[in-house]
């Protein structure tokens, strides 16, 4: 029972990160402004929009993501329309 209790103290709790939370981390692992996001009924999802991601940059957001309780699901059937 304690045990328990131990490990429900140490569970992080979903929260929203702001647009400029998002950003940053982005950048800092390569992507474009808008490439992360996430969606207010799964919290606890961070949603990567890229077609094929470098290695480096897998590893980056997926550090990050775990940072912050998050998990990353990467959506690579992204087609990005350039005008």
């Amino acid at each position: 029972m304690i045990a328990a209790l131990s490990l429900s103290a140490c569970a992080t709790t979903a929260r929203m990160h702001s647009e400029a939370e998002l950003n940053s981390a982005a950048t800092a692992c390569g992507f474009a402004l808008g490439q992360l996001a996430q969606d207010e009924e799964e919290k606890k999802l961070l949603f990567i929009m890229e077609a094929n991601p470098t290695a480096a940059k897998q590893v980056c957001v997926k550090q990050w993501a775990k940072q912050n309780g998050l998990k990353p699901v990467f959506i690579d059937a992204v087609d990005w329309v350039r005008e």
